[in-house]
């Protein structure tokens, strides 16, 4: 029978998840509970299970007194001297007084004595796996819906998708099995909460990592993110080896890399960058797919001025400015765009998106430096001195066309015009 009681824990263990040791403790504790049931005391009572045969022993702790006052804890000096002449007063003897038949009452004690610690021990695992788990993400399935908030079954337990931690336009079914964020776990008398999110920026950044080799080896690097659930999300990735595209490794052939997490996401727009020391550089990167001419930065606010063609202005900013305002989430930094007409209001604006190119090339290569400073170069020509010039260039070639004789010939002329140009 007690072998029979040893193949039972283990099978608990095994089935529960429960250490064997811990089982046979709280064995133990409801032994004594059951003994002082039925003897109405347990202050003195140890219980001993043995953990390979199941023998059990109960054990009796009393004082050596001269004089008893409390039969329940005390000896006479007297009555052990028999037993062991060695005893004096002030020691301690152990009966072993296992009870043959607790009785009803005792025994369905010791049962709900058992199942509570059983119950305690079974929260106690599963928050020690969860709270393991933070910050990664869990497949679970919608099993009820309750008002605003979703319950979702994750196998031994539940988790909590609040409201606030939804989707705005994402629907949810029961039934249905979705990817969530383990954003938070907690312990109360419940039991262990595990608070679930769809929202928060490390959904994607796990969903990425799952979907990307090059991310679970190391070998490509997300440095930050940024997100507006539900609608777009902008993600800078790095590398340090030279041989590898960190963006097409994150988009995958024919993009069904980045197509998977989108679909997981509901079709969230998803804007991956080359990540970039340089914050100029950066900056401008995170604008994509914007178009941007210069950055102007001022380190002492940490802010910075980004200047865009005329045309792609609108682009820049984004639908009700979110294009600009993820951008600097990514970065770090406040970002003000600037239209180039309203940057340089006295030089010449190109509406047209032909010569909006030719402003930007003329801008960016011949007025700035090479880029490294948000200052322009005092020693180079301004855009009105460069006009000026090529205005020149040509009144010098209108002057030496009227030079020429009128009853030139037009290999004549074409001659001029040959040496004009040369």
């Amino acid at each position: 029978m007690n072998r029979d009681f040893i193949l039972a824990v283990e099978d608990l263990e095994k089935e529960k998840d429960i250490s064997k040791d811990l089982l046979i403790e709280a064995i133990e504790i409801a032994l004594i509970s059951a003994y002082k049931k039925n003897y109405g005391t347990s202050q003195n009572v140890s219980v001993n299970i043995d953990r390979e045969t199941g023998d059990i022993d109960v054990y009796m702790r009393k004082d050596v007194v001269e004089t008893v006052e409390d039969d329940s804890a005390q000896v006479a000096l007297d009555d052990v001297i028999s037993l062991d002449p060695n005893y004096k007063v002030g020691d301690a003897i152990e009966y072993r007084v296992t009870p043959k038949d607790f009785g009803r009452i005792a025994a369905q004690t010791a049962k709900q004595v058992v199942l509570q610690r059983i119950r305690e021990a079974e929260k106690g695992v599963i928050f020690d796996d969860y709270v393991s788990r933070q910050g990664e993400i869990i497949t679970g399935t919608i099993q009820r819906i309750s008002n605003e908030t979703i319950f979702v079954s994750m196998g031994k337990t539940e988790g909590i998708l609040a409201a606030m931690e939804q989707v705005k336009g994402e629907r949810y079914h029961i039934n249905s099995r979705m990817k969530f964020f383990i954003m938070d776990v907690r312990k109360n008398l419940k039991g262990p909460q595990i608070y679930l999110s769809r929202t928060h920026p490390g959904l994607v950044r796990r969903l990425f990592e799952l979907e990307v080799p090059e991310i679970q080896d190391g070998v490509v690097e997300i440095d930050s993110l940024a997100r507006e659930a539900g609608s777009r999300t902008k993600m800078a990735v790095f590398t340090n080896d030279e041989g590898v595209d960190p963006v097409g490794a994150c988009v995958g052939s024919k993009g069904i890399r980045v197509q998977a997490v989108v679909d997981e996401l509901s079709g969230e727009k998803i804007d991956i960058i080359n990540w970039s020391d340089d914050t100029q550089q950066n900056i401008s990167n995170a604008l994509s797919p914007a178009k941007v001419e210069r950055v102007v930065i001022n380190e002492d606010g940490k802010s910075a001025t980004a200047i865009v063609p005329d045309y792609q202005l609108s682009l820049a900013i984004g639908k009700e400015g979110q294009n600009v305002r993820l951008a600097a989430k990514l970065c770090g930094w406040k970002i003000d765009i600037k239209s180039h007409s309203q940057y340089f209001p006295d030089r010449t604006s190109y509406e047209d998106a032909e010569y909006a190119d030719d402003a930007q090339n003329i801008d960016a290569d011949a007025v700035y430096d090479d880029g490294e400073s948000g200052v322009a170069d005092e020693s180079a020509d301004t855009g009105d001195e460069l006009i000026a010039a090529s205005a020149d260039e040509d009144n010098a070639e209108d002057e030496l066309l009227r030079d020429t004789d009128e009853s030139a010939t037009p290999e004549s002329i074409a001659g001029v015009m040959a040496v004009s140009e040369t």
